[in-house]
């Protein structure tokens, strides 16, 4: 199993369950790692060969940036639906944090996985 990884995408959007939170734009920060297999793509470098992680943010920003949502978890289980659905990845580990939730902490959120290792 090879990974196609992006690492800090932020983005902002509408996330909170406090009316205050409703009125503002608040950063999201996405670590995202995708199963797939490289092999192809080396052989040939032809980028239509292998999960573009280009094309995998494009699509995630233009998805968070007209999204709203309440809790986190159902931010994660819908990003990782498009990517599952969408980019045929069977496998990945999602870190949805949203920095300045909680004053004295770096970073809050959730991590999950989905699909299956192969």
């Amino acid at each position: 199993m090879d990974i196609v990884y992006i690492k800090g995408l932020k983005v902002e959007t509408v996330i909170g369950i406090y009316d205050w939170e409703r009125e503002i734009r608040q950063t999201v920060c996405l670590d995202i790692k995708m199963a797939t297999d490289i092999q192809q793509a080396a052989a040939s470098e032809d980028i239509d060969s292998t999960l573009n992680y280009k094309t995998v943010s494009d699509r995630l920003i233009s998805f968070i940036e007209t999204s709203e949502f309440l809790l986190v978890e159902t931010m994660a289980e819908e990003i990782a639906q498009i990517i599952l659905d969408e980019f045929g990845v069977r496998w990945l580990k999602l870190k949805l944090g949203k920095p300045g939730a909680v004053p004295m902490a770096q970073d809050v959120g959730v991590i999950i996985e989905r699909g299956e290792r192969f």
